[in-house]
């Protein structure tokens, strides 16, 4: 059998542990070719597809980023793509492909299987806002980076007896911004599920300043809303997939909670940071497991089908069922972090 792997969307630490685990149990259990697509579905309709061997995969384990590139191509945005990515299976002798990517990539590779690809799909997203699994790799170590970045803004936070306000990534789901809340000891976190009122956020910090802590770390997801207002955006055009680019709540916001409490406040957009660099111990291992289970799932010929987390075992959903459909922060995990505002 020969199978292609690619990967689409916004990189994630671990993505590479993925790719080695597929090639190598590919090759080693089931005797499989295997070949690496170039940038996500653009390498697909395009054509750069190229062999894998053992050599492909050594040293890439502690690597960030992918190894194969990726990009937000959408073959269902371009004229006559899905066709160009069924032509390439047949040019290329492929039996099977492999994406690994978020909601946009699967969302894709459903399409496709609908319209006759033998596709398997890996869940991928440092937002971990995908459904049906428990947790996605790269959100561990992004969550790892900014708990690190919260840590070091504390001191000079404190030294200058300012309110640092933290951006962090997520779109829809605030994730990152809760657990890295949590973990990182913020005195109010912002999250696209709930708005809330700048009022609401001075009301905590000022209880905090009356105890004589004299600086607070505030952190806010790039989806987060005011009550009121919308969500900023540092561009409105969109992608293919139909998202314009997110960024600039922080600002807004530092410069609300400056004029409310008359304090000194600093914004740090922490961008890309969080998703560069080598993966945690936790993303690589997942990314192991989901990558063995993947091409499992190719030699059973389950298409449609992807590994996921449910508690300690890797299981198996279905693509369609992931899609389309975002895991969001429950009312009642916010109301425990909320213990821990101000």
């Amino acid at each position: 059998m020969r199978v292609a792997i690619l990967c689409g969307g916004g990189d994630a630490p671990g993505t590479n542990a993925v790719i080695r685990a597929i090639v190598r149990k590919g090759i080693m259990n089931y005797n499989y070719q295997m070949f690496g697509v170039e940038d996500g579905w653009k390498g697909m309709i395009d054509g750069n597809i190229a062999p894998m061997d053992m050599n492909s995969i050594s040293g890439i384990l502690h690597r960030g980023g992918t190894i194969l590139g990726t990009s937000r191509t959408n073959p269902f945005k371009r004229e006559g793509a899905p066709q160009k990515v069924l032509e390439n299976m047949k040019k290329f002798s492929l039996d099977a492909l492999i994406a690994i990517g978020g909601d946009d990539t699967l969302g894709a590779a459903q399409k496709m299987f609908e319209i006759g690809l033998p596709c398997v799909g890996v869940p991928k997203t440092i937002d971990n806002d995908l459904a049906c699994t428990d947790y996605t790799f790269g959100f561990n170590t992004a969550v790892s980076i900014t708990t690190e970045a919260l840590d070091r803004l504390h001191t000079t936070a404190e030294s200058h007896k300012r309110v640092m306000v933290v951006e962090v990534m997520g779109r829809h789901a605030g994730w990152i911004a809760l657990e890295s809340g949590i973990a990182g000891g913020a005195d109010y976190i912002l999250i696209p599920e709930k708005t809330v009122d700048v009022e609401e956020i001075c009301t905590y910090l000022k209880r905090r300043h009356a105890r004589g802590k004299k600086f607070s770390m505030v952190v806010v997801a790039e989806g987060a809303k005011l009550r009121g207002g919308t969500e900023a955006v540092s561009t409105t055009e969109l992608d293919e997939f139909g998202h314009v680019r997110l960024g600039g709540i922080g600002q807004i916001l530092g410069k609300e909670i400056e004029k409310c409490l008359g304090i000194e406040t600093r914004v740090v957009v922490l961008g890309h940071l969080q998703r560069g660099g080598s993966p945690t111990a936790f993303d690589r291992i997942l990314g192991t497991k989901f990558g063995l289970a993947a091409i499992d799932l190719v030699a059973d010929g389950k298409f449609g089908q992807m590994p996921a987390l449910n508690g300690n075992k890797i299981i198996t959903a279905s693509i369609k069922d992931a899609v389309g459909k975002q895991k969001v922060i429950s009312q009642d995990l916010y109301e425990m972090a909320k213990i821990f505002f101000g």
